[in-house]
């Protein structure tokens, strides 16, 4: 196990079968020490690394709107990781973190992309004669999301056929080393199908609604 779950398990049997003298207290150093101040620069460096990927969507897109749908799907693409972590009994860790935040940059970059080319199906739609109804933008958004499938399942393979020696491997610093790579291994599984499915289905509603509002009113 990870040096932090050793030592708490060690606090909690040393809590309850030593008793210590009036005056006398016990600090946990070495490895756990440093780990404990990794804690605490994460919680600094989290907030930070989600502000900057944020502001990085925003200077692309110059529109709040998408780049919140972006930063709203972060979550979703979590999720493979979470499970992949408990599959594996895994506690949240320092090395855990790290693999979460480069995680969610894999995952806010290929959003990116696929909403990139759902925006260039639309405008190249709208300045060839405009849309019609609910239909030609639900084709418009299909075709935008296919045109990143294979590139998006060659990243996945890429990355889950990389890190996947990592899972397997053994010796030293292999335990802090799988920790890493899990959250990215079970996460690529679902951040695939919040980037194919999520995104493109709630980018469509924002382009309906934009259309509505622009007066070209979308039927039924």
């Amino acid at each position: 196990i990870d040096v932090g779950t050793y030592v708490e398990n060690a606090k909690q049997v040393v809590e309850e079968k030593l008793k210590l003298p009036e005056g006398y207290n016990l600090i946990w150093s070495g490895q756990y020490e440093y780990m404990e101040r990794a804690k605490a620069r994460l919680k600094i460096i989290l907030p930070l690394t989600l502000f900057i990927i944020f502001l990085l969507l925003y200077l692309n897109f110059r529109n709040i709107t998408e780049s919140l749908i972006i930063m709203f799907s972060l979550p979703f693409a979590l999720v493979g990781g979470i499970w992949y972590l408990y599959y594996l009994k895994y506690e949240l860790s320092v090395a855990v973190a790290v693999g979460f935040i480069a995680l969610a940059g894999v995952a806010a970059e290929t959003g990116v992309l696929v909403l990139i080319f759902i925006d260039h199906a639309y405008r190249k739609k709208m300045s060839s004669g405009g849309i019609a109804n609910k239909e030609e933008l639900r084709e418009i958004v299909i075709e935008g999301s296919l045109e990143r499938v294979r590139p998006k399942l060659m990243t996945v393979t890429a990355i889950i056929g990389g890190l996947l020696p990592i899972m397997w491997g053994s010796g030293t610093g292999s335990e802090v080393m799988k920790r890493i790579a899990a959250p990215m291994v079970g996460g690529m599984v679902s951040a695939t199908i919040s980037t194919l499915i999520l995104i493109p289905a709630v980018y469509a509603l924002v382009l309906e609604h934009r259309l509505k509002k622009s007066g070209k009113t979308i039927p039924k």
